[in-house]
C-alpha cells in the first residue's frame, strides 16, 4: 500500500517514519519547504516530493497517485486539503484541526466512497475516542471533562512555553471564543477564561483555562456537561491576555509611520522564534479525561491519565508522538479493515467500536504512549 503524508513538519515527519519503520507501506512525504524535506535525506524508506500543498488541484493530483493519505498540514489549509483528497477518492486520516465543520464534507466523502477520519490527534483526537468509548458503554453520560496541554519540560522565562504545533494555530486557540456545554446548554466565553489550578504527580501545579476544543463532541455526544480546558504553567494566562487585550493578535492593519502593518504579523515575527521547540529540546504532554455517567443502578467515573515525554532515543517530541502515532495507528486500523465507515468520521465514532479502541491503545502502548484507566463506582440515589 502506497501512503503519502501531506506536511513534513513536527508531527508529519514522525508519522512518516512510523509508517515506514516496519516495511508495511511505501511512504512518501510532500511539503513545499525544502528544509523540512531535507530531514529525510538519509532515509531510504521515505520518498520526498516538493509541492505546494496550498493549491487544491495539486493536492488532488498528488493524492490520486497513492492508496491512502495522511493530512498533517497547518489548520488554515486543512479543510481545502481534506476536500481535495476526498475528491480524489482516497481514504484519509486528517490531523489538520481546521476551524470549519468537518461534517460539511461528509456527503462528499460518502459519494466518493471514502473513509475520512478527521481531528484524530491527541486532543482533539484520542480524548474524543475515550469519551465515545465510555458513552457507548454507559446508559447515560452525565459529564465529560478534558484537561490537556503540551509543555516544555524545562521552564524558561519569560514564556515557559514552546509551541508544540503550528504557532499560528496556538494564537487561534487564545483568540477564538471557547464553547462548552453546561446543564444541556451551549455556553460561550472568551478563551483563557475561568482559570483553575490542578496538581499533577511528577509535574506540580498547572493552570487550566477554557479553550474551544470540544469541536465535534458538542454535536455527537448526548451529555449535559462537557468542557475542554488547556493546561499551561502558572502565569501564562496573564501574559497572553495582556497581548490579546492590547491588540497584538489583531489582523486589522494599523498605520506605523506611514506603513500599514498587521499587529499579528509583527507579533509573529517577535514571538514565534521564542516559542520554537528546538531539536532535542524536551517536551511533555499531559492529559486527563474524566467521564461520569450511569450504568444500571450504579454511577461510574472513568478517569484516563496520560503523561508522555520527549523520546531521547528516537528524538521525537512528545506532542508529535501522542498526536502522530494516534494518526498512524488510525491509518493501520482502516487499512486492516477494522474501521469501515464511509463518510467523514469524528474520533468519537471510533470509540463506539471496542475492537478499534483496543487496537489503538495497544499500538500506542507499543510506542510508549500509555493511557492509564481508573474506574470508580458509586450508588445512585
Amino acid at each position: 500500500m502506497k501512503i503519502i503524508v501531506f506536511g513534513a513538519g513536527l508531527v508529519g515527519a514522525p508519522i512518516a517514519y512510523d509508517l515506514a519503520s516496519a516495511g508495511e507501506f511505501e511512504v512518501s512525504v510532500a511539503d513545499k519547504d525544502v528544509k523540512a524535506l531535507n530531514k529525510f535525506a538519509h532515509s531510504k524508506e521515505i520518498q520526498v516530493i516538493q509541492s505546494d500543498l496550498s493549491n487544491p488541484e495539486i493536492v488532488k493530483k498528488l493524492a490520486k497517485g497513492f492508496d491512502f493519505v495522511i493530512s498533517a498540514v497547518p489548520g488554515h489549509m486543512g479543510f481545502q486539503t481534506l476536500k481535495a483528497t476526498i475528491e480524489a477518492g482516497k481514504n484519509v486520516i486528517d490531523i489538520a484541526f481546521f476551524p470549519e465543520n468537518l461534517f460539511d464534507l461528509d456527503e462528499l466523502a460518502k459519494e466518493n466512497g471514502v473513509t475520512a477520519i478527521s481531528d484524530i490527534g491527541v486532543a482533539p483526537g484520542f480524548s474524543n475516542v475515550l469519551i465515545g468509548h465510555v458513552d457507548h458503554f454507559l446508559d447515560k453520560t452525565l459529564k465529560a471533562v478534558i484537561y490537556v496541554g503540551g509543555l516544555p519540560k524545562i521552564r524558561k522565562w519569560p514564556w515557559e512555553y514552546k509551541a508544540v504545533f503550528s504557532p499560528i494555530d496556538v494564537i487561534e486557540e487564545y483568540t477564538r471564543p471557547a464553547r462548552y456545554i453546561e446543564n444541556g446548554k451551549m455556553i460561550t466565553k472568551p478563551a483563557l477564561s475561568d482559570p483553575e489550578f490542578l496538581d499533577f504527580p511528577g509535574i506540580g501545579t498547572l493552570e487550566a483555562f477554557n479553550s474551544d476544543g470540544l469541536r465535534s463532541l458538542t454535536h455527537t455526544i448526548d451529555c449535559p456537561n462537557m468542557i475542554e480546558k488547556t493546561l499551561r504553567y502558572p502565569g501564562h494566562i496573564d501574559k497572553i491576555k495582556l497581548l490579546r487585550e492590547v491588540g497584538f493578535f489583531n489582523s486589522n492593519p494599523v498605520d506605523v509611520n506611514g506603513i500599514e502593518i498587521k499587529p499579528i504579523d509583527f507579533t509573529a515575527k517577535l514571538l514565534f522564534p521564542k516559542w520554537k521547540l528546538e531539536e532535542g529540546e524536551e517536551d511533555i504532554t499531559v492529559m486527563q479525561v474524566l467521564i461520569e455517567g450511569e450504568k444500571g443502578k450504579k454511577k461510574l467515573r472513568y478517569t484516563y491519565d496520560l503523561y508522555d515525554s520527549y523520546d531521547p532515543i528516537t528524538k521525537v517530541h512528545s506532542m508529535a508522538r501522542t498526536t502522530g502515532y494516534t494518526a498512524s495507528m488510525a491509518l493501520r486500523m482502516v487499512a486492516k479493515g477494522l474501521y469501515k465507515r464511509k463518510g467523514v468520521s469524528a474520533p468519537e465514532f471510533i470509540g463506539k467500536q471496542p475492537e478499534c479502541v483496543k487496537f489503538l491503545l495497544a499500538g500506542l502502548k507499543d510506542r510508549g504512549v500509555v493511557y492509564k484507566e481508573r474506574i470508580e463506582q458509586f450508588l445512585t440515589d
